[in-house]
């Protein structure tokens, strides 16, 4: 397993690992509808809508990467990171930075 000593080394090895254009947009609905969830959560104070946000988002990521990218999702090395580094991939196709 490589190290990073950082997230901003890590983040290159992230956007690699979601080469196929269809793996990135299947992240991007996973945590779209991850953040519809969690409103409804906090609208409804329903604790069963923070399990569909986790389902949705690891569920939509990991489908890509083992039947798209056909690799290991990086959740299960570097979880924190691989987190981050999610939401930032988000941000950035929402903002058209990353191509969608």
């Amino acid at each position: 397993m490589q190290a990073f000593a950082s997230f901003r080394e890590f983040y290159p090895f992230y956007l690699s690992e979601h080469a196929v254009r269809a793996t990135r947009r299947l992240h991007f609905v996973g945590s779209s509808l991850s953040l519809l969830c969690l409103g409804v959560l906090v609208a409804t104070g329903n604790m069963w809508w923070l399990g569909a946000a986790l389902l949705a988002g690891y569920g939509f990521a990991w489908v890509s990467h083992l039947w798209i990218e056909k690799n290991r999702p990086a959740t299960f090395r570097y979880p924190l990171y691989s987190l981050m580094g999610d939401w930032l991939m988000f941000w950035q196709m929402l903002t058209g930075k990353i191509a969608f």
